[in-house]
């Protein structure tokens, strides 16, 4: 019979003392706890956002408001959240996968194909993963469709109609997404629904926040715009 411990910390317990939180002390040395960090995607009419914060921190020192965590390859957006480096390494790293199917292929690379490209080069290092959890959205581009998915650090793929989150403020932004999002948004309801999701949400997190970019993905054009958010 195999019997699972908790984690326990070496310290000794005080006398008529409570024990240490293991959970809490797990979480400090889990970079994606520490770094923070917010991206979200939406699904709208014919029309897909993708949003991220700016906020580059360890814990509760903030080192910049200037951090875009949304990277473009060519028709798809991928957002990143997760310690610092790996998403700067991550990001990378797709771009020279991307540039080299673009000159094999003589052509863009679809969503699709995108998702399935990041699921099997975060799988590749599954015994020593990127503290990244990815986010991807685009238009199909033969049917126009809009595409969002999902990824753990280990490339598991999940994929999703309305909308999809990821970083330390996950829980903040399901509860602001499913309160504010609706079919079928056109591209002004749909920048609007996902602003006010992610400003409220990351307003309930410590760790990230101090801004966004906000993208609106369209047939024919890709409109950015900045959001100011609370710096403090």
């Amino acid at each position: 019979m195999f019997v699972t411990a908790r984690p326990f910390s070496l310290l000794p317990h005080l006398p008529g003392g409570t024990p240490p939180d293991a959970d809490a002390e797990a979480e400090a040395d889990h970079p994606p706890l520490t770094d923070g960090g917010a991206a979200v995607a939406m699904v709208g009419k014919d029309c897909v956002a993708i949003a991220c914060d700016l906020r580059l921190g360890l814990q509760a020192l903030t080192v910049s408001n200037n951090f875009p965590k949304i990277f473009q390859y060519g028709d798809v957006f991928l957002g990143l959240t997760g310690l610092a480096t790996d998403v700067a390494t991550v990001s990378d790293l797709f771009r020279f996968k991307v540039n080299m199917y673009r000159l094999r292929e003589e052509r863009n690379i679809a969503p699709a194909t995108f998702a399935n490209l990041v699921s099997s080069s975060l799988y590749e290092k599954r015994f020593g993963p990127y503290f990244v959890s990815p986010v991807v959205a685009g238009l199909e581009p033969k049917t126009g469709k809009p595409f969002i998915c999902g990824f753990d650090s280990i490339g598991c793929i999940d994929f999703a109609k309305d909308f999809i989150v990821s970083g330390t403020a996950s829980e903040q932004l399901f509860g602001m997404c499913e309160s504010l999002w609706e079919p079928d948004l056109g591209p002004e309801d749909l920048f609007e629904t996902i602003s006010q999701a992610l400003l409220n949400a990351v307003d309930r997190d410590a760790l990230s926040g101090w801004g966004a970019h906000v993208y609106i993905i369209e047939k024919d054009k890709v409109t950015k715009r900045l959001l100011k958010g609370r710096q403090d």
